[in-house]
């Protein structure tokens, strides 16, 4: 699996933006006569968005992604996507959402030898980034045929504008949320920054929507907010996974988890290929096999006396 770091200018973001990505190109499979080539493409792929206070590092430094995209021939794309929350920021001129939903989109599938095919290609992410996997995989439909959501900060709701009088930490003041959600906060918790009013009209439009999987850990202080998302998904009969489970807001969690979420992607071009060359393998010793067994025979066969 090689594992590329890439900078590149962004423009939806007017600036050159990091990004790391896991690739099998590099992975050898067997082919007809059993000679060990390079898998092709085009590969499924997973966008994974990092949390809060996070980078494109993230994921690769935290779980187990770069072995288990491995075992499956799954190409995975991890953007820096700063403090953003993913949602574009028209008031500063940076556009997350255009950036994760389009533009990266774009590169990465000119750049590399990715599916084009929306039922292969999927998003994810935890905390900041189980929201911007949610809302840019719901928004962005069309591209996205899976979303992955690992302990989502949805935080975008009515009443989002009442903020605590001291705030414990940046993530809570008024200059972060107005420069992440806009000006008018309480307009943003009525507009489809709120998942539940975004998946209400795309339903009302008829849209068919990605396959969601959420998980939280049962000691996560976002559980309650998740909690609720899935009561409404429910109500509004939305197929979805959703995953309790032992833990709270952290790696080992995510890991866990994140191969659960793995298990469950609709993945189409893992195992066949690697299985298919095998089996080719097999079948071509097993020929050669039966090929001089049926040698040894005859010659035997040519040395015995007549009568």
């Amino acid at each position: 699996m090689a594992l590329i770091r890439i900078n590149f200018m962004a423009a939806s973001l007017h600036r050159t933006v990091p990004l790391m990505v896991c690739l099998p190109t590099d992975k050898l499979v067997p082919d007809e006569q059993g000679v060990p080539r390079p898998i092709q493409g085009p590969f499924a792929t997973l966008y994974l968005l990092h949390g809060i206070l996070g980078s494109e590092v993230d994921w690769i430094s935290g779980t187990r992604i770069q072995r288990w995209a491995d075992e499956r021939n799954l190409a995975v794309v991890m953007p820096a996507g700063e403090n953003s929350f993913y949602t574009d920021h028209p008031w500063s001129g940076e556009t997350y959402s255009r950036f994760i939903g389009q533009e990266l989109i774009d590169f990465t599938r000119r750049t590399f030898p990715l599916s084009y095919q929306r039922d292969q290609t999927f998003i994810g992410g935890l905390s900041m980034g189980g929201y911007g996997a949610l809302y840019n995989g719901l928004k962005f439909h069309d591209t996205f045929g899976a979303i992955v959501s690992l302990s989502a900060g949805l935080n975008v709701r009515p009443g989002m504008e009442k903020l605590p009088a001291k705030p414990q930490w940046f993530a809570e003041t008024a200059a972060y949320q107005h420069g992440v959600f806009g000006p008018d906060l309480a307009a943003a918790g009525h507009s489809e920054l709120n998942l539940q009013v975004l998946v209400t009209n795309l339903l009302a439009a008829h849209v068919v929507l990605p396959a969601i999987f959420m998980a939280i850990g049962d000691q996560d202080g976002l559980k309650s907010a998740n909690d609720e998302f899935d009561h409404f998904l429910t109500t509004k009969k939305v197929s979805h996974e959703y995953l309790v489970g032992s833990g709270a807001h952290e790696w080992d969690f995510w890991d866990r988890y994140l191969l659960k979420a793995l298990n469950w992607l609709p993945l189409t071009n893992q195992a066949p290929v690697l299985i298919l060359g095998i089996l080719k393998l097999i079948d071509g010793l097993l020929q050669s096999f039966c090929v001089q067994i049926i040698k040894k025979y005859i010659n035997l066969k040519a040395r015995c006396p007549k009568g």
